[in-house]
C-alpha cells in the first residue's frame, strides 16, 4: 500500500511546510521570536489512557492495528485503527480495496484559524477565527459554494463539540475558482492550506471545545466509487476518537 497522501493532500501540506520555513526565516532575519458502526476494530487492551501506557501515533508509515494516543493538541486523544492503515504527518488514510495504490479515505487533524466566507471566491475572504468549535461551524455552514448539514451536538469522550458533514454545492464549477480550488479553511491568511480538487470530495468533521483550543478533525471521502466496507471501517475510525481530561 502507499505510504503517501493523495495528490492534492500532498500539495496542499507542502504549501503549508513552505509557508511555515518562510515565516520562521523571516523571524530569524528580524532577530524576533458517537457512536462506531457495526464495524471491528482491535480491542484495546490498555487500561488507562497515560501516555506512559498508550503508545504514541507514529508520525508516518504503515501503522499496526491498535489503540494509539494523538499528542497534537492540548488534551490528547486516543484511536484505534485496524491493518492497512497509513500515518502520514497529521493524518491517516487507507487505499480503497478494489483501487490499490488510491487512497479514497483520510482522518485530517490539522488546525484550521481561518475560514473563507465564499469557497470559490476566496482569495481575499479568508476570515480568522475565535478558537471555539461554534466559531468554526457558524463560519463553515455559512460558506457559499459547499453545503453542510445541520450540525448535530456531540461528545467526544470528556469534551464537547459539534458534527456536520461539508461538500462542494452542486451548481460550482471549480475551473471558475480562485487558483481552480474550492478553497474550505486555511491556518494562514492569504494561502489556502484545505481544498477540494473535485465535486465528489466531501468530509465529515467533528469540531471539539478543549481546554482554550479548537481541535477539528476531518474524515475525507476523495470520490463516490469507494468500497462500502471501507467506508463504514473509515466511520469507525472516526468514531473510535475520545479525548481524555484526565481526571
Amino acid at each position: 500500500m502507499s505510504s503517501m497522501k493523495p495528490p492534492e493532500l500532498v500539495a496542499q501540506r507542502s504549501r503549508y511546510l513552505l509557508a511555515l520555513m518562510v515565516i520562521a526565516l523571516v523571524g530569524f532575519l528580524c532577530g524576533c521570536e458517537a457512536k462506531p458502526d457495526d464495524v471491528s476494530l482491535p480491542s484495546n487492551s490498555f487500561s488507562t489512557t497515560e501516555a506512559g501506557t498508550i503508545p504514541p501515533l507514529p508520525k508516518t508509515g504503515d501503522i499496526d492495528a491498535g489503540t494509539y494516543l494523538y499528542t497534537g493538541f492540548k488534551v490528547p486523544f486516543e484511536i484505534t485503527v485496524p491493518d492497512g492503515w497509513t500515518s502520514d504527518d497529521d493524518g491517516l488514510g487507507k487505499d480503497d480495496p478494489g483501487h490499490p495504490g488510491d487512497m479514497a479515505v483520510f482522518l485530517t487533524f490539522w488546525p484550521a484559524d481561518y475560514v473563507p466566507t465564499d469557497a470559490c471566491a476566496w482569495q481575499g475572504a479568508l476570515v480568522e477565527l475565535d478558537p471555539s468549535a461554534k466559531d468554526f461551524v457558524d463560519a463553515m455552514t455559512a460558506q457559499t459554494s459547499t453545503a453542510s448539514t445541520p450540525p448535530m451536538e456531540v461528545k467526544v469522550g470528556d469534551y464537547p463539540g459539534f458534527e456536520f458533514d461539508h461538500s462542494v454545492e452542486g451548481i460550482v464549477d471549480i475551473k471558475t475558482c480562485d487558483e481552480d480550488k474550492i478553497c474550505v479553511r486555511s491556518e494562514f491568511s492569504r494561502i489556502c492550506t484545505r481544498w477540494y480538487s473535485s465535486v465528489a470530495e466531501r468530509e465529515t468533521y467533528r469540531v471539539v471545545n478543549l481546554k482554550g483550543e479548537r481541535a477539528v478533525i476531518g474524515l475525507t471521502h476523495f470520490h463516490e466509487s469507494i468500497n462500502p466496507e471501507l467506508t463504514r471501517e473509515a466511520r469507525a475510525v472516526f468514531d473510535s476518537i475520545v479525548f481524555r481530561s484526565g481526571k
